[in-house]
């Protein structure tokens, strides 16, 4: 699962970069408009998701750390901190 995980995060790495490279040189038509509007609505699931976890960001240790990376990776950064919390938890 980690390295699912990791590997998610890195092609999330590579499709924002792809993004930028997009609006500082465009790609060809009608490919520009199609990641731009990848990218927009990828961005507004993340800002979702940020809010809709919110609650569970707050009790972290760098709560803006992990909204910044949840707007990067999404799911891949939500379930590295249900995996991390669910270890903790069973600890106790």
């Amino acid at each position: 699962m980690r390295l699912f995980m990791g590997l998610g995060k890195v092609v999330a790495l590579l499709f924002w970069l792809v993004v930028i490279v997009n609006l500082v040189s465009p790609f060809a038509k009608p490919f520009d408009m199609l990641l731009s509007g990848a990218g927009i609505l990828l961005i507004l699931v993340h800002l979702f998701e940020i809010t809709l976890f919110n609650s569970l960001l707050r009790g972290r240790a760098n709560p803006w750390l992990d909204r910044l990376q949840l707007l990067l990776f999404g799911v891949f950064h939500l379930l590295g901190i249900r995996r991390h919390g669910a270890k903790e938890s069973g600890h106790a």
